[in-house]
């Protein structure tokens, strides 16, 4: 059955809650192969089956999701990787406004798979292979990676594995995972590491922008990094940083608790508990939190380089109402930070 002219997660929803039901009331199927384009992200598709209509139908009802696969390329993935390409640069976009980069769909793609099946190995050395596995595994530590020549994939290894759990695929990637304090050893032996870094100052906005804008430099070995970090020109919100490869992408995700009265603290008492146990004083719950995944880390080196962006004492002296003038060069944010904080 092919849908065409619109996305699966939205405008398709409709047609395919329809021939799902479909093809479920024939009792011929055992399974349903649901093959998305290139440039769907997966977790929306996967967010479909828990989709409810006006009138209370779900594709829950009929079925399930029972692997989410993920297929790459061993011949180009590296360099796709490394690119710094727009979906645009490729005629690949889902709509004229989708400005995403090639990098950041790759991520979302391998982070979200239960199996990862590898294309093409026999165009690639067993080297080129190893680093494929490896960056697989620095993305997703749970991925089952599968090798193929010309697509020949044994059907028990991508159907009825029952892999799939949205709540676990949607809240923890490795990179959360780390957070958590979950360290995956199976990863190690693709020599895959990792650590968190934690600091309570806040970054300069200016020196963590040269920073991260030659990441292959400045953070040699580093596959992938994402977490939480303040930077002292805003200190009132939470930012989100996220790279991969060449890129890097900061943006909003809430305020701080910090920045915000605590008549709109939670009144749970377990979530005030939580709160308070990151609470250091002068700045509250302000944090750098950032997860560094990647191969031959020096811990001690990349923990330098962060630390050189932090303010220095003198910069610190000038209190909050200072470090809003600081140089930030990084796009602007909105005006007035959500009342909500993360």
């Amino acid at each position: 059955v092919e849908m065409s002219n619109g996305c699966i997660c939205c405008t398709l929803r409709d047609d395919l809650l329809l021939e799902v039901r479909r093809l479920a009331a024939e009792g011929r199927f055992d399974y349903l192969l649901i093959e998305s384009t290139g440039i769907s992200e997966p977790m929306p598709i996967a967010a479909t089956f828990d989709f409810t209509t006006e009138e209370g139908e779900s594709l829950n009802d009929v079925a399930r999701i029972d692997t989410m696969v993920t297929v790459v390329d061993a011949a180009s993935i590296l360099n796709d990787y490394s690119s710094a390409e727009f979906l645009a640069d490729r005629g690949q976009t889902a709509a004229p406004e989708d400005n995403r980069r090639l990098v950041h769909l790759l991520v979302e793609q391998i982070e979200f798979a239960n199996v990862v099946v590898v294309s093409k190995t026999d165009l690639v050395s067993f080297d080129q292979l190893d680093q494929v596995h490896a960056l697989i595994k620095a993305l997703n530590a749970d991925a089952e990676i599968i090798d193929a020549v010309y697509g020949q994939v044994d059907l028990d290894e991508v159907l009825g594995t029952g892999l799939f759990d949205l709540e676990k695929a949607s809240a923890m990637p490795r990179w959360a995972q780390e957070l958590e304090g979950h360290h995956d050893s199976e990863a190690d032996t693709y020599g895959i590491e990792s650590f968190v870094y934690r600091s309570p100052k806040p970054f300069h906005p200016q020196r963590l922008h040269e920073l991260l804008a030659q990441p292959t430099a400045t953070l040699p070995g580093v596959l992938r990094y994402k977490g939480y970090l303040w930077l002292a020109s805003r200190p009132d919100w939470v930012g989100c940083v996220s790279g991969a490869g060449r890129m890097c992408n900061i943006e909003p995700v809430g305020r701080w608790w910090a920045a915000s009265p605590r008549s709109r603290w939670p009144d749970d008492a377990e979530m005030r508990a939580a709160i308070e146990a990151k609470w250091t004083e002068p700045y509250g719950d302000r944090l750098q939190e950032i997860v560094l995944i990647g191969q031959q880390l020096d811990r001690a080196a990349l923990t330098a380089a962060l630390d050189r962006c932090l303010l220095n004492f003198t910069e610190t002296r000038k209190g909050m109402a200072g470090w809003r003038e600081l140089p930030d060069p990084f796009p602007g944010w909105e005006a007035t930070p959500p009342a909500q904080a993360a």
